[in-house]
């Protein structure tokens, strides 16, 4: 099966999901949700295309799903864990209080069906293996990208159980983590998920797919222009105290030795 049939069926996956999950957003009055979807939405979209095209099941194919599978769900279980019990993310509800009660629609066109093509783009790497004439693993590509993923993994979820252990001690309430991951980069979680996708696109580069290269692109731009690096940045100098003086000590994105000041 071509490349361009599987993307359009999981096109259609993906439409459906969203469709689903937004119309339980409208139920539970929380437009969060997507957030815990967005890793899982990956995985499915891999395994679908996997199992509809089996004529290209490879070594390749299972080590690619193996590391989707365990980025995609590692991020949903730590997202879900994060928003438990807490209110609705405060970007989803500033835009339900701006949209008042034309919200309920707008939110399918702004977050979810958005997000769903974002996705949908994005997975280009992972539905062009599954769409490739099966070859056996090159060291060059495929375990290259394999280490930088597992680089990746490291910073993205190390960086994540840190600051999850930090803020569970009452006595660091108010203060910075700059110690660990969060001493070498001020976002390890954003640089580790950058990471671990171009680990992915060196996996589909190893199966001819070299030219799924705007796949890594967009999610690093995303990651520190749009939802990652650069809003948090604005939300955190202002709110917390000392954050001035870790930005000049310590790397935004790539890891990097702290400044001695």
């Amino acid at each position: 099966m071509s490349f361009l049939s599987l993307w359009s069926i999981s096109g259609i996956v993906i439409l459906v999901l969203m469709v689903l999950l937004w119309l339980l957003s409208l139920r539970l009055k929380d437009a969060s949700i997507v957030d815990i979807f967005w890793g899982t939405g990956f995985v499915i979209t891999f395994w679908v295309t996997a199992f509809i095209n089996p004529i290209s099941f490879s070594n390749r194919t299972i080590l690619l799903g193996a590391l989707v599978t365990i980025w995609g769900l590692r991020l949903a279980i730590h997202i879900y864990q994060r928003n438990h019990g807490q209110p609705e993310d405060f970007r989803y509800a500033k835009w339900r209080e701006e949209n008042g009660n034309s919200w309920w629609w707008k939110s399918f066109f702004k977050v979810f069906l958005l997000q769903g093509v974002l996705l949908w783009i994005i997975a280009a790497p992972l539905i062009a293996v599954n769409a490739s004439i099966p070859t056996p693993l090159q060291c060059n590509c495929d375990l290259t990208g394999a280490g930088l993923w597992l680089v990746g993994f490291m910073f993205e979820a190390g960086g994540d159980y840190q600051l999850k252990k930090f803020k569970s001690n009452p006595a660091n309430k108010g203060k910075l983590l700059t110690t660990g991951y969060w001493s070498v980069t001020r976002h390890p979680n954003y640089f580790g998920d950058a990471a671990q996708w171009w680990g992915f696109y060196l996996i589909a580069f190893s199966a001819g797919a070299w030219w799924t290269i705007f796949s890594p692109l967009i999610m690093t731009y995303l990651l520190l222009k749009i939802s990652g690096v650069a809003m948090l940045e604005r939300t955190l100098q202002e709110t917390k105290p000392g954050y001035a003086d870790y930005i000049t000590r310590t790397s935004a994105f790539f890891p990097w030795f702290p400044k001695k000041i």
